[in-house]
């Protein structure tokens, strides 16, 4: 099979000291683009901000911890029920449009069982989380150490997407057709959900989700045929959906639809990886082809999917979506749906995640621990 996320990197992982470095020499692709080093961290895999907050960034770590930049103490440590290694570990980290006032935020992570989780914590102060205050919605039994999704983000509608892997493993060989296009599992899908209780069910599913009336169908999926959306982000400013999905042993593929399109969307897999037939005798009705092949004979192993461009500090590539993969290293950026990848001179060793503060600024992490934010020269 392909090597997934942070397996092809888990012997090159770096420490970081968990601070805040000094800013070195920056590294400037001809456009005037740069990156500025915000701080070294231990194997960062993604960064984000509250809404409406700023002044602070917050960086997840693998291993279990929520820092924020500047800050010594970390924000949360739930190091003691994670799961880390690998592709294992504290994957992901929402805010919701209301954490202002209600403190609450969520994490997804690998649980010592191995269970994908979805978990939500309240706010203790504004410089720490309060980590017994876990209120678990999602604990998905995951017999495999592989594909374990981990990207979560409220979406323009206010509501929570959840991206989960395929159960890990080569080919989604899980029952007789995968569960990437099996309607009665989570697994290798897109989530949407409102986190709020709905009676004992710890989370309501929204009554305007795709498959909520189908018999046989779980009502949380939005969208399915997903193999492994490490990192999906919605446009800003459209609200276009743009999803990083990781192959498997040949194609890695970008996925887009247009706002409000992606409701009930086939993405293909386990019929076809990227744009490739991948599973002879089956079918993957109205599948999507992706916007972007990236295939394995180019230098690819693992795409890490990025943002829409609409950072104040980035004027010259405004509009541009911004991803990269975690062999290549090098930053790309295409103007979608239909434009083409171009280089942009810059490079992130173990590139494992892009993110956005809450201006909109972009950041890029390398498993090796330093972080970045891309700025005009």
């Amino acid at each position: 099979m392909r090597r997934p996320l942070a397996i092809v990197a888990a012997l090159l992982l770096i420490a970081g000291c968990g601070g805040v470095a000094e800013p070195p020499a920056a590294t400037t692709e001809p456009s005037g683009i740069q990156l500025l080093e915000v701080g070294s961290f231990d194997s960062p895999l993604f960064v984000t901000a509250p809404p409406e907050d700023r002044e602070r960034v917050f960086v997840v770590e693998q291993g279990g911890t929520i820092r924020i930049v500047g800050q010594d103490e970390p924000f949360l440590d739930i190091s003691d029920r994670v799961e880390s290694g690998g592709e294992r570990g504290l994957l992901g980290l929402a805010f919701p449009p209301d954490y202002a006032s209600s403190g609450r935020f969520y994490v997804y992570y690998t649980a010592k069982d191995g269970a994908n989780t979805l978990a939500e914590y309240q706010r203790a102060s504004d410089e720490a989380g309060d980590p017994g205050s876990e209120r678990v919605l999602i604990a998905q039994e995951d017999s495999e150490p592989n594909h374990n999704g981990g990207m979560i983000t409220f979406g323009p509608d206010g509501k929570l997407y959840v991206g989960m892997g395929d159960g890990g493993g080569g080919g989604d060989q899980h029952g007789g057709i995968g569960n990437g296009q099996s309607l009665d599992t989570i697994l290798g899908k897109i989530l949407r959900i409102d986190p709020a209780p709905d009676g004992d069910r710890p989370y309501t599913i929204p009554a305007d989700n795709p498959f909520v009336d189908r018999d046989g169908a779980r009502g949380e999926i939005y969208a399915y045929g997903l193999r492994n959306p490490w990192r999906f982000s919605f446009d800003r400013q459209t609200g276009d959906l743009t999803i990083g999905d990781v192959g498997q042993n040949a194609v890695e593929e970008i996925d887009w639809v247009a706002a409000g399109e992606g409701a009930g969307a086939n993405f293909g897999w386990r019929v076809f990886e990227g744009s490739d037939r991948f599973t002879e005798g089956e079918e993957a009705d109205g599948a999507i082809e992706p916007v972007i092949d990236a295939p394995h004979s180019d230098g690819y192993c693992s795409i890490t999917g990025g943002y829409v461009v609409r950072s104040p500090d980035l004027d010259s590539w405004l509009g541009d979506y911004v991803y990269g993969d975690l062999c290549l290293g090098a930053l790309l950026r295409a103007e979608l749906p239909d434009g083409e990848p171009r280089e942009t001179g810059l490079e992130v060793e173990q590139l494992s995640s892009f993110g956005e503060d809450a201006q909109g600024r972009l950041y890029a992490t390398s498993l090796n621990g330093p972080v970045y934010r891309l700025v005009e020269r």
